[in-house]
């Protein structure tokens, strides 16, 4: 029989450390940790950096309030405890938001929303974000653009991140650090020969490591399938929709709803003048690219909105929807908003030769940590990773400023460059934290920022992203990189890909 690597091409004569299977948060996060204790790391992703749930979330840093009605203490209390640090170490990415969760009569009872909000301020060691307060929501201004009669609110802390961006940093960082990162190259094959593994990918090419990580996600099982690996294990993936509308209040808190059917949604204040509203719950069955909301999840998300506010929404009022599908650990609950999200690190038996470890779950919020367990457990196996982790205090790439000091970051940009208008400032810092100096380099006007697509998209930012963080094509940048996709006309995206395909040399 002929090996499926035999007619592969070798693309590297000294084998990893570690090799990485797949470029979501997971991935990206056990990258990065593994190359900050010098290991020799090479990522594998078969598409764009984020490109399925890691850039469709709903964009929160949480401790999961409602997963206390299923008693994951532990789980909220990781999540919480890591809420500030992953502000402390990303505060251009990761910001602070105040939450408002309405009391409803004939739903969860006031005194179980209090004690349950009681229990999410105390368990998880918050020290800089504000506690929990009872409003009226008659004089409150999170309370005017509710429908009438509700009275009692609570207003509690959680943050918000751009997911997408968490993910290239990470990747940024463990590139900064050795790591080689390489996008659109799917697994194609995987064998253990002797202590390593052959690793084929679709480019023709042959990889060899001492371990692999498998990080694919929604995908893990397809990964396994690749080996002899894959029995015995059990996923359950959920589809969580979300759609973003245009903006439906102006205040700066969020909104936690309950709904009739029990379940919660939230409600953000997103991208200055949208609302994003998420998300849902539905087991998913099919592919796992083009994952897209059904019309169903999208009257739903609607309809929830409607129950809550005084301005009623419908599907046409729809600017972007989007879907992500979460890889949980199956067990065994009825419904998909039971399940848990915890995570499983699952590392092969010593008698198989090489490692691998397989990532089951796990949720945006508990990523940092799940990393540092991932590297912690390779390194039973492994001496070359071992050393004590580092990541929840080492910023991450444009990072390294005050957790309060975005306003202040984007005055001082301003200052150096006097061309920038106070939004693009402000999406720079958002965007890049201090790296926003490198991305604009010795530009002195609009004009040395070369074309500009629209909406302070220049040249100069769309040769960054090519150049250091993976970018290839229109939606990476417009979608993933950054979501002025809300903003740019067809005319100037259409501008964009031309521009990405004569950089290309005609292939974009």
């Amino acid at each position: 029989m002929t090996s499926p690597t035999a007619n592969l091409r070798v693309a590297d004569q000294q084998p990893y450390d570690l090799a990485v299977i797949g470029a979501g948060i997971n991935g990206a996060g056990i990258a990065r940790d593994a190359a900050g204790r010098s290991a020799r790391v090479v990522v594998l992703e078969a598409g764009d950096v984020a490109r399925g749930t890691s850039s469709a979330s709903t964009k929160l840093i949480h401790g999961g309030l409602r997963y206390l009605e299923h008693y994951e203490f532990a789980l909220v209390r990781e999540s919480l405890t890591e809420r500030e640090r992953l502000w402390k170490i990303a505060p251009h990415v990761v910001w602070p938001m105040r939450f408002v969760l309405p009391h409803r009569p004939g739903l969860r009872p006031r005194w179980l929303l209090r004690t349950g909000l009681f229990l999410y301020d105390h368990i998880g060691g918050r020290r800089a974000l504000p506690p929990t307060q009872t409003l009226d929501l008659r004089r409150h201004p999170a309370g005017a653009p509710l429908q009438p009669g509700f009275g009692t609110g609570f207003a509690y802390s959680d943050c918000w991140v751009d997911d997408a961006r968490m993910v290239v940093l990470n990747l940024r960082d463990a590139a900064d650090r050795g790591a080689t990162v390489l996008t659109r190259t799917p697994v194609v094959s995987l064998a253990r020969e002797g202590e390593v593994w052959r690793i084929g990918t679709g480019d023709g090419r042959s990889h060899t490591a001492r371990a692999v990580v498998n990080a694919a996600g929604p995908a893990v099982l397809d990964v396994l399938g690749l080996t002899a690996e894959s029995g015995g294990h059990r996923m359950r993936l959920v589809r969580g929709s979300h759609i973003v509308v245009p903006q439906l209040f102006d205040h700066e808190y969020a909104y936690f709803f309950q709904l009739a059917d029990g379940r919660i949604f939230f409600v953000i204040p997103y991208e200055q003048d949208f609302t994003l509203i998420g998300t849902t719950d539905a087991d998913h069955e099919g592919p796992l690219d083009g994952v897209r909301p059904d019309d169903a999840e999208i009257a739903y998300l609607c309809e929830g909105a409607n129950d809550y506010f005084r301005t009623q929404i419908t599907p046409a009022d729809v600017v972007w929807s989007f879907a992500g599908v979460r890889p949980l650990v199956d067990d065994g609950s009825g419904r998909p908003e039971a399940a848990t999200r915890g995570y499983r690190l699952d590392l092969s038996e010593p008698a198989a030769g090489a490692p691998m470890l397989s990532v089951f779950g796990g949720k945006l919020t508990t990523y940092r940590h799940l990393a540092q367990s991932a590297v912690d457990l390779l390194a039973t196996r492994m001496p070359e990773l071992r050393g004590s982790g580092w990541t929840e205090r080492a910023a991450l790439p444009g990072g390294d400023f005050a957790m309060t000091g975005a306003a202040a970051l984007a005055d001082d940009l301003i200052a150096d460059y006097p061309f920038l208008q106070r939004r693009w400032a402000n999406r720079m810092i958002a965007a890049y934290g201090t790296l926003a100096w490198p991305v604009l380099s010795d530009a002195l006007t609009l004009e040395e920022c070369g074309e500009h697509f629209g909406h302070g998209l220049t040249a100069r930012e769309v040769d960054y992203l090519i150049a250091r963080e993976w970018a290839r094509q229109v939606d990476d940048i417009l979608w993933r990189r950054s979501k002025l996709g809300l903003r740019l006309s067809q005319e100037q995206a259409g501008r964009l890909e031309a521009y990405l395909r004569k950089r290309a040399g005609g292939a974009a």
